[in-house]
C-alpha cells in the first residue's frame, strides 16, 4: 500500500470554475439590466419635470390670460362711463362686474366697525380712547381688508377704541 500525502489545498475541477464563472457572467448581465432599468428610470423622472415644467408656465399663462380679459372688460366699461353723458349708469355697471368678478374668485371682505380687533386680519393703524366702546373694538375702517376663500389677501386698516384708564 502506497500512502499518499494530502496538502490541505484541494484542486478545484473544471466543473466548478465553469460554474463560477458563468455565474459571474450572470452576475454582470443583471449588473447591467439593473443600471439600464436605473437610468431609464433616470431619464422618465427628468421628462416627467420637464412635463411639469411646461405645464406649470402653461397654467399659468392661462390664468394671467384670464385676467387679463376680465381687467380689459373693467377698462371698457371705464371708458363707456367716462364718454357717457350720465356717467352714474356706467360706474354702476362696473361696480356689479367688479363685485361678480369677486364673488367668482372667492374674494369677500372682512366685516370690521364694531368687531374685537384680531391681528390675523385687521392692522390698527391708530388707537383712540373711548369708554363708549368695549376695549379693543374697531370704531373706524380706514381701508378695507379682503380675504380670498380663507387666504388673507389685504388686512383691513383700522382704529380700535382703548378706553381710558382712571
Amino acid at each position: 500500500m502506497t500512502t499518499q500525502k494530502k496538502s490541505g489545498k484541494k484542486k478545484p475541477s473544471a466543473g466548478k470554475e465553469n460554474k463560477t464563472e458563468d455565474h459571474l457572467i450572470n452576475l454582470e448581465h443583471q449588473v447591467k439590466e439593473k443600471s439600464d432599468k436605473l437610468l431609464r428610470a433616470y431619464a422618465d423622472i427628468q421628462n416627467l419635470q420637464k412635463r411639469m415644467e411646461k405645464e406649470l408656465l402653461r397654467k399659468q399663462q392661462e390664468t394671467k390670460t384670464q385676467y387679463l380679459l376680465a381687467l380689459m372688460d373693467m377698462y371698457e366699461l371705464l371708458q363707456k362711463a367716462r364718454n357717457d353723458k350720465n356717467p352714474t349708469e356706467g360706474l354702476h355697471a362696473i361696480q356689479k362686474y367688479m363685485e361678480a368678478f369677486m364673488e367668482q374668485e372667492g374674494i369677500r371682505v372682512i366685516d370690521c366697525v364694531g368687531q374685537p380687533f384680531d391681528h390675523t386680519v385687521h392692522h390698527a393703524v391708530c388707537t383712540i380712547e373711548n369708554n363708549e366702546c368695549n376695549d379693543n373694538q374697531i370704531v373706524e375702517e380706514i381701508k378695507k381688508g379682503y380675504l380670498c376663500r380663507d387666504t388673507l389677501l389685504r388686512p383691513a386698516q383700522v382704529v380700535v377704541a382703548k378706553q381710558k384708564k382712571e
